[in-house]
């Protein structure tokens, strides 16, 4: 079986056609359970953020999975295969690991060195835990991808090479105002705030807001729990979505972020509070698809920042030094988890081995019973047990050493070599390899 990404992201694809494959957070359950279920692939796991939607998946065919993979892809997102086709990436084996490390470290994100792509990782990781599409590759590769960001982030100044894509929003903002620097916190002074969303990008921008210092913050939402909730612990109130057009008049900057397929805020709408206004209306746009009529760009007063925009600001955005250490620490990862993951397919065939082993102390000592019927309990057990330390002592190096070779490129052939040397029952050996959705194995004793 081999890891394998299909994938596409605002690297690959314009702004438009990510919006129009955007996955609805009810539509990932259903994804993985098609994936699950088709013929190449035991494993899924579905990354979907506000610019990338990527399939991760554990094949047994490579052609067939890309096929299978892109095919599903295309199914549930919406957009049809032959216009998803020429903006679909794929990675495979040490190039999938690469590129999910890279993307944990945000060397891949629309902004270098945003950190919320690890609490999205983590959310994917839950999605296909909680649907029993991950086993021990996903379970494994996710769980040490997170580590590796934390690692990037800890140990390097990768966070000095960009913001958080909502810190970055709001700093595109203030830059659109003349004589103003890019200083968020005292840009949102004297500032109301509205945030429409209380999803997890929303909840990030209300709580930057609020320790901003803004001096009045609205959350509006579908679910007023959720809205509640969010807008108790930040200080802030709430209100109904019927009642945004009219926040809109008041407020100095708008956020937006929900699930929402359609328009959240139109042209018209806008432009109805710009007409009630005396002051500037700022608003950032951080759905996918958007939340905010691209045409509100020229309406006189307001200033609007999105995606797109986002993106062709990034591009411009300087790197730091510490990328190149990122990405060392990259490199360095992926190289030991491939090895780590090259011994694991080792184990299922020293455990039956030592198995077999333990099988034949046993049958050697009840026909030894039956020659030798006069043995004491004492004698038996320093009879058996001097045979058990010879036989562990002979596997002992040769199952030391095989795994040690097994993490090595190309190491997968020393399991197959064993198995041969051994003659080892190959349903023994597959009963042992194969793994449970918790992503744990047998170990060897």
């Amino acid at each position: 079986m081999s890891l394998l990404v299909v994938g596409l992201s605002h690297r690959s694809a314009p702004v438009s056609v990510l919006e129009r494959a955007a996955l609805a957070p009810q539509a990932r359950g259903p994804l993985l359970a098609d994936v699950v279920a088709a013929e190449p692939a035991t494993e899924a796991a579905v990354l979907s953020t506000c610019n990338r939607i990527e399939l991760y998946a554990d094949v047994d065919k490579f052609h067939a999975g890309v096929a299978e993979l892109s095919t599903l892809l295309a199914h549930h997102s919406g957009v049809v295969l032959e216009e998803l086709t020429p903006y679909l990436y794929v990675h495979y084996e040490d190039r999938a690991v690469h590129h999910l490390f890279s993307v944990a470290c945000g060397l891949d994100s629309m902004v270098v060195g945003e950190g919320q792509i690890l609490g999205q990782i983590k959310d994917a990781l839950a999605v296909g835990q909680e649907q029993h599409s991950t086993g021990r590759l996903l379970n494994d590769l996710f769980q040490q991808a997170l580590r590796v960001g934390k690692r990037a982030h800890s140990e390097t100044g990768i966070d000095q090479a960009g913001q958080s894509l909502v810190t970055f929003g709001l700093q595109q903002l203030t830059a659109a105002h003349p004589g103003e620097a890019l200083d968020v916190e005292r840009w949102a002074k004297n500032k109301r705030a509205l945030v429409i969303g209380a999803g997890s990008m929303s909840a990030l921008a209300a709580t930057t807001l609020a320790r901003a210092g803004v001096t009045e913050l609205v959350i509006a939402n579908r679910t007023q729990e959720r809205a509640q909730r969010l807008a108790a612990s930040l200080g802030g109130r709430t209100v109904p979505m019927t009642e945004v057009p009219a926040e809109l008049a008041v407020a100095d900057v708008v956020v937006s972020c929900t699930g929402a397929t359609g328009l959240v805020l139109s042209r018209a709408i806008v432009e109805a509070a710009a007409e009630e206004r005396h002051a500037p209306l700022a608003l950032l746009d951080l759905a996918m698809p958007r939340d905010i009529d691209a045409a509100v760009h020229r309406v006189e007063g307001t200033t609007l920042v999105d995606i797109e925009s986002l993106a062709e600001a990034a591009a411009d955005a300087p790197m730091a030094a510490d990328v190149d250490a990122v990405r060392g620490l990259v490199a360095e990862e992926v190289a030991a988890f491939g090895a780590a993951q090259r011994a694991a397919t080792i184990t299922p065939t020293v455990v039956a081995l030592r198995t077999m082993a333990s099988d034949v102390v046993a049958t050697e000592m009840a026909r030894l019973d039956g020659r030798l019927p006069g043995l004491d309990e004492r004698e038996r057990a320093e009879i058996t047990q001097t045979v058990r330390r010879v036989v562990d002592k002979l596997l002992h190096a040769p199952t030391v050493r095989v795994k040690q070779l097994a993490g090595e490129p190309g190491g997968a052939g020393y399991a197959d070599a064993l198995r041969e040397l051994f003659d080892l029952d190959p349903q023994t050996v597959a009963a042992v390899s194969k793994p449970n959705r918790s992503g744990h194995e047998p170990h060897p004793h």
